[in-house]
């Protein structure tokens, strides 16, 4: 092992933290939830800061960062919508949303060009809504219901920049796959 192997190293020991949130959260444990979901939250800026403070980026960690967030999220929203805190129509838009992302990259990666893509502004606000909604919600179930009338607007906010982070990487990258594939012929 190297020093510049550690960013890979908390990306994937954030992945594996998702399986105690997951434990925690359908056992109702949401106060020990919520700080390790704080834990994954750090250790994705820790990790980010080192990569780039000490120039250790990877490819690979340019894969494992985004995965772990990814799996960190859906996997909050499942637990969240199965104990019926998030309604079901939402969590199937995230769920959808990065099914389709992920889908995409990979098609566009191995059918068209080595993929090299940076989340939109969209994209990164959605991921910070998606995040406060999770930590708004489990919060509102671990401590105290004085944020909780902001929750029903949090989760229209959520699904419209799901919505339009989906269709513009949708229209962005087909786009982009189209000229690419003319171009190539």
């Amino acid at each position: 092992m190297k020093a510049r192997d550690i960013p890979n190293l908390i990306s994937i020991a954030r992945v594996i933290l998702v399986f105690p949130v997951i434990w925690l959260l359908l056992n109702y444990h949401y106060q020990s939830a919520m700080l390790l979901f704080f834990v994954a939250g750090a250790s994705d800026a820790l990790d980010g800061f080192l990569a780039r403070q000490f120039k250790w980026q990877s490819r690979l960690g340019g894969i494992l960062d985004p995965l772990a967030d990814k799996f960190l999220l859906v996997s909050a929203y499942l637990c969240l919508g199965w104990l019926a805190v998030l309604p079901w129509w939402l969590v199937g838009l995230v769920v959808l949303r990065d099914v389709i992302i992920v889908g995409g990259a990979v098609t566009y990666h191995y059918r068209v060009e080595k993929l090299d893509a940076q989340p939109s502004l969209v994209s990164k606000l959605n991921t910070g809504l998606q995040i406060f909604l999770v930590l708004l919600v489990v919060y509102g179930l671990g401590f105290s219901h004085e944020f909780s009338w902001m929750i029903p607007w949090m989760i229209w906010a959520v699904a419209v920049t799901t919505v339009l982070s989906g269709l513009g990487y949708v229209v962005n990258w087909g786009g982009k796959a189209r000229r690419e594939m003319q171009n190539g012929d």
